[in-house]
Parts: C-alpha cells; structure tokens; sequence
C-alpha cells in the first residue's frame, strides 16, 4: 500500500500539528505515505521553512496555492481551513479521496443549528471523528469522508459519555473548559497577544453563545434516553496549548461512587487514548502536551450529590490533528494507534 497525502491549510495550527504527527508516522518512515502536497493561501509561494522550522524534514517544501482540481490525484486530504470553506472544497474531490476536515463544517447534523450558530447554510453531515464513542469507529473505517471533532467537544464528551451512556447521571450537564490561546487559531487579534492574556483568565461566549455546545449536546444526546441540556462555559488562560475541562451532573438516586468508578474504568480499558487515573490524582494539561491521550478523572460529590468529572486533553492534538489522525489510520487499514503518541511532553 502507498498512500499519497495532501494537506490544505498546512500552515495554520492545526495544519503544522497534522504535518508534526505525519513525519513521526511508521508508513511515513517506512515510504508507505508521502507527503505529496502543502497548499494554502496567504502563505502560498514561501518554503515552509521560513515559515515552521520546528519541521525541518519538510523545509524545501513550497507552499502551493490551493487547486481544488488537483486534489482528487490524492489517497486522502486533509482540510485545515477556517470554518465555511471545506464544504466547498470538499464537494469538488471525488469519492475515491479520503477527506478528513478539521473544521466545522460538517458535524453538527441539524441544519437550523448550524445556520444558527454559524451563519451558512447547511452542507450536510458525515461519519463523526471520535472513535472512542460508541459505534463511531466502526462508521470510521467505512468511511470516505469524517469530520473531525472539536477541541472542546473532545475533552467534554470523552469525560461525561460513560456516566451518559451508563444512566447515571440526570442530564442536566454543566461544563467549564479552560483552554490554551491556539485553540483561536494562527491569527492576529489584539485580544490573543501576549499582553491581553498573560496573567490573565477570561470567559468568553458564554450563556450558550459558543459554537461547540450544540456540538457536545448532539454528542451526549446520541446515548441517553432523555434530552440532554448542556450550559457550556469557556475561559481563556495563558496557555499555549491544552484545554482541561470540568464536567459536573446531578446523579442518579441510588448510585455510589464505587459504581461510578467501575463505570468509567469498564469505558477506558479497552480506549488506547483514554487514561483514567488513579484516585487521588487529577488531570493536568502539562501531563498531555504532544499526545493524543485524554486523562480524566471521577468523583461523587456527596454534599451536592453530582457527579464530577475532568479531563485533560491537548487541543492541537486529540482535540484536533491527532484525532484525524487516529481517523485515517482507522480507514487505511493502519493501527489505530500508529504515529500518535500516548506519552505527554514532561516536565
């Protein structure tokens, strides 16, 4: 097997993440998979070494304008684009090409939800990128086409789909995330300088107003049996990377912290990317940095009777490029696990 890859959009954040996590892969290394072509916009013409250097085996590389007429030459693409622009792209790439698209274009299954939060019209949904939930990876390796999830509704529904799944808690489900600046992007905005956040921590799109929390709601409502409310809160902190996540519910009467335990240990054994740590212990960003690993952590609160949950995840990787990742090696046959690391960067 050869597989010839493309990567649009190669110079942004997640692009760069998709490009670190290729050079590390076996089929890379062994000449299976051939990094065929970078394409993009504003950078279109520069050598990507004037532009990444932390990626040095790629440094001659120029950057080419996107041709959407080109692309279907590809095994598989990977879309690395603003929200609203991979619908038209993919819509020109025949089905024989793997698209994998990172952004949001196609996650959300109801079409009035996506106008609403993201001004465009619909273009449809495809098999959802996150092979942890239930039925998801065998959809995956079917697929010609996957969207691939968002950072906030990774580290949100791998910490409350076992309670979810299992019935244990009420779904009425309150969700703090604290994320790192890349997760906006390798744009320039006064409110992500250095001086505007260092130092400083600051909710933003709150009262149901960010893009994610239809997306984590539809995720949630596909296992339970009963409607789930979602109130979803982001903070902005002066991290480069990593989103850690508090998720809290009401529990169910009747359950224990023993069953609670048992529930999440029986949903993370057999997850490569999931680690559930020891009681005691608590998720920290710092402990996933470069690795597609999701920590969490769960507990009963007994005074307030909710369930609470965290989890720790890296947003360029298992929030973004390790789960496309994770999701072409699932369609190409690969090992789930090939290229993504499950040790984090420490100290």
């Amino acid at each position: 097997m050869s597989l010839d890859v493309a990567v649009v959009g190669a110079t942004g954040y997640a692009g760069g993440e998709i490009l670190r996590l290729l050079l590390g892969h076996p089929a890379y290394l062994s000449g299976e998979l051939s990094i065929g072509a970078l394409m993009g916009a504003s950078s279109a013409g520069q050598r990507l070494g004037a532009l990444m250097s932390h990626l040095p085996q790629l440094a001659d590389c120029v950057i080419e304008e996107t041709d959407i007429s080109r692309l279907g030459n590809f095994d598989v693409v990977f879309l690395a684009l603003p929200h609203g622009h991979s619908a038209r792209v993919a819509e020109q790439v025949g089905d024989d090409t793997v698209v994998l698209d990172c952004a949001a274009d196609f996650r959300l299954r109801d079409a009035h939800t996506w106008t609403k939060f993201y001004g465009a019209e619909h273009a449809g949904s495809w098999p959802y990128g996150i092979p942890e939930m239930p039925g998801h990876r065998e959809d995956i390796r079917q697929a010609r086409r996957v969207a691939v999830p968002g950072c906030f509704p990774t580290g949100a529904t791998l910490a409350l789909l076992p309670a979810v799944q299992s019935g244990l808690i009420y779904p009425d489900v309150v969700i703090t995330s604290i994320t790192g600046v890349s997760g906006a992007g390798k744009k320039a905005a006064v409110a992500f300088l250095g001086s505007e956040t260092m130092g400083s921590l600051k909710a933003y799109n709150v009262a149901g107003q960010h893009r994610h929390t239809p997306e984590i709601a539809q995720n949630l409502n596909e296992f339970s049996q009963e409607p789930v409310t979602v109130s979803f809160t982001p903070v902005l902190a002066p991290l480069v990377r990593g989103i850690l996540t508090t998720a809290t519910a009401p529990i169910r009467e009747g359950i224990s912290d023993a069953q609670i335990r048992e529930s999440y240990e029986k949903f993370c054994a057999k997850e490569p990317f999931l680690h559930l740590l020891d009681p005691g212990q608590q998720p920290q960003t710092q402990d996933v940095v470069g690795s597609n690993m999701c920590q969490l952590q769960v507990q009963l609160d007994e005074y307030s009777r909710r369930l609470v949950v965290t989890s720790a995840i890296d947003n360029l990787t298992k929030g973004t490029a390790g789960a496309a990742i994770q999701c072409m090696n699932l369609i190409c046959g690969f090992p789930e696990t090939a290229g993504l690391a499950q040790a984090g960067i420490a100290p």
